[in-house]
């Protein structure tokens, strides 16, 4: 699973309905950052169905998980602001081998602040493959979690801030259910990396940015030099 920001920025409050997910995951009590993703309607979060997946194979009740939209959420504090709500795992994840079906949401009993992102029209992508238009596209990636690897004098390290960080990718290549986007730094291409699963992809970047979360970060390689792997939603 991938998911952190490389070679990008902090994006402070652009990005006011990319938020952190939360969970009591390591040990009884103590709230960290598992993933990220993206509120989608007032009371409807998206994320990676394996985040999910996850703790519910650690035997945790779908109750016990929360979102915060703060700019850092290291550490988590009685100041954090937490929204508590229940999640929802695609039945579909992992069912197909050609399409994980790696989506979930968090669902809340009331309105949440940050207003919604929107969702692509389907098969936009292929539309745009086909008229041509993919290829140079860029999209910006959101999220929380570890930055590019320092390499030297050991295993890597990966950095952790818990802020809110965003990279500008190009378009790599399109499969039925992947959408590839170069993070690349050499062709001065941000991406994802551990640590923020779930996170959105929007499409466009700078002043062509749109609200429209083209994809949700799944996946990439092992050091975060190459390729983010995430899941359309078109």
């Amino acid at each position: 699973p991938a998911g952190a920001i490389t070679y990008g920025e902090p994006d402070g409050n652009t990005h006011r309905n990319v938020g952190a997910v939360i969970a009591e995951w390591r040990t009884p009590g103590v709230k960290e950052q598992l993933c990220s993703g993206t509120l989608i309607a007032p009371r409807v979060f998206l994320t990676a169905g394996h985040c999910t997946a996850f703790l519910e194979s650690l035997g945790i009740p779908n109750n016990q998980i929360w979102v915060s939209f703060d700019v850092d959420i290291d550490p988590i504090t009685a100041s954090t602001t937490l929204h508590q709500g229940t999640w929802v795992t695609n039945p579909n994840f992992n069912q197909r081998q050609s399409d994980s079906g790696d989506l979930a949401v968090i669902r809340f009993k009331r309105d949440l602040p940050p207003t919604p992102a929107a969702l692509p029209r389907a098969r936009l992508f292929d539309q745009m493959k086909a008229a041509g238009t993919l290829n140079g596209q860029r999209f910006t990636a959101v999220g929380y979690g570890v930055h590019e690897p320092e390499i030297g004098g050991g295993p890597p390290e990966f950095p952790f801030d818990g802020e809110r960080w965003r990279s500008v990718s190009e378009f790599n290549a399109l499969n039925n259910a992947w959408l590839r986007l170069s993070q690349n730094d050499a062709t001065s291409d941000g991406g994802t990396c551990f640590g923020d699963s779930g996170g959105p992809n929007f499409l466009g970047a700078g002043r062509t940015e749109t609200n429209i979360v083209a994809s949700v970060t799944v996946t990439g390689d092992a050091m975060c030099l190459a390729t983010n792997v995430t899941y359309r939603l078109d």
